[in-house]
């Protein structure tokens, strides 16, 4: 036999043990889908907006003095609790009632020259009367008298004002409260001459506080007034505090291009925890679902991949449709708000209509659905390898169910 003729032998049979092995055990992985399910509940969903603000008490007044002096007395302290009426300072009077006496001696003296001018114009109108004078004397005459009454209404204005400087002198608290600021000590000299210095700083009630909160302008259209409000303060990290919003204030504030608007929130402190500029850790609930059926956000985000696998299309659209809705029924039309949840029926996916509600980090109410709690709704899927091993017919082998002679499948002898 030629050469060339046993290398073509030595391939074919190669060939043959090839297709033999391979018809014995074929091996093949294939990779089958796995449905992530979680089962829907009942519970509570609570949408919060959170920010930063700062503890006040609701009404604060700080206590100034309307005139300049010497501080010649305190009369209360940081922390003092003090009744309306109360006297807090004394300022040096020394001068304040010099000034009263020289006004009262102006007066004397605008008192003497009114009846001066009185009775000359008395006299002067008798001479006139009696053609014994003329008529410039009697002008002149009234005018000394109505110059004299003038100057006597300015020195009682002076002398009123000076004793109303007088009883500036002694400060006194406006409203009952606590102090939580002193500004001055005894001995300093306070400058009335352009504004009002502040001695005292009073809060009128530190059992009832508010909390002023700075809110993002994306958020604020979300925050109204009534709504419940929790905080923490760093003095107290793990002690939540209750609150309500009262105010949302109109007027902007901008800090480098970001705008926020402050919302008043009203705080009960009955125990005095809570301290004036204490920052506050807030969160806003400005929606709540109590007891209310719920799914992960994962499921009204799930799409099937095989579609082959699906039990019935969904019913109503889930998307915008494409130009012109063509004539559809409303029910078919988008609605931004319908979404569908997709389950497991025998193996097969099966899409829910349903309503989205309000959601959080984690949930979403469904309203208008067929989907009860205990459900398994699909939040994803993933996949695993399955090893399917086929065997297969070596045709070097004899054949179990064509062979003859005795054993399984051929026929018995006999027969």
């Amino acid at each position: 036999m030629k050469k060339k003729t046993w290398v073509w032998l030595i391939i074919l049979v190669v060939l043959i043990v090839a297709v033999a092995g391979y018809f014995w055990v074929k091996k093949a992985e294939t990779e089958k889908i796995v449905y992530q399910t979680v089962k829907l509940d009942r519970g509570d969903v609570i949408v919060t907006i959170t920010a930063t603000g700062t503890l006040e008490a609701v009404n604060t007044v700080e206590v100034g003095s309307q005139v300049s002096g010497t501080i010649d007395k305190l009369y209360a302290d940081f922390n003092s609790v003090v009744k309306e009426g109360q006297l807090l300072v004394q300022l040096d009077s020394t001068f304040l009632r010099a000034s009263v006496d020289e006004q009262k001696a102006n007066l004397d003296g605008a008192t003497a020259k009114l009846n001066e001018a009185q009775r000359n114009y008395d006299r002067t109108a008798g001479l006139f009367k009696a053609n014994l004078g003329t008529q410039a004397d009697m002008d002149a005459a009234t005018s000394t008298l109505e110059s004299a009454k003038a100057s006597l209404r300015q020195a009682e204005a002076s002398l009123q004002r000076a004793e109303v400087n007088l009883q500036y002198s002694t400060i006194r608290a406006p409203i009952s409260g606590v102090v939580i600021s002193r500004d001055v000590d005894p001995g300093q000299t306070v400058a009335a001459s352009l504004q009002a210095p502040t001695l005292f700083t009073i809060a009128q009630d530190l059992r009832q506080m508010q909390v002023e909160a700075s809110i993002d302008e994306a958020d604020i259209g979300s925050v109204k007034e009534g709504q419940r409000v929790k905080f923490t303060v760093d003095a107290y990290p793990d002690q939540n505090f209750d609150g309500t919003v009262s105010q949302v204030r109109l007027s902007p504030t901008i800090s480098q291009a970001v705008v926020t608007y402050i919302v008043i929130i009203r705080v009960d402190n009955p125990d005095l925890k809570l301290m004036p500029g204490m920052t506050a850790n807030v969160t806003v609930e400005v929606a709540r679902a109590d007891s209310a059926l719920r799914v992960p956000l994962a499921a009204i985000r799930f799409t099937p991949s095989d579609l082959s696998n699906i039990a019935e299309p969904p019913s109503g659209a889930v998307a915008p449709p494409a130009g012109d809705s063509g004539g559809m029924p409303p029910e078919m039309t988008y609605n931004a708000n319908i979404t569908h949840i997709w389950t497991l029926e025998d193996g097969r996916l099966r899409p829910h209509r349903a309503i989205k509600g309000i959601q959080d980090s984690r949930y979403v109410i469904i309203t208008d659905t067929d989907l009860k709690t205990g459900d398994e709704a699909i939040v994803g899927t993933g996949t695993s390898a399955v090893t399917t091993t086929t065997t297969g017919t070596n045709p070097f082998m004899p054949q179990m169910g064509g062979r003859r002679g005795g054993g399984p499948g051929g026929p018995h002898p006999g027969r």
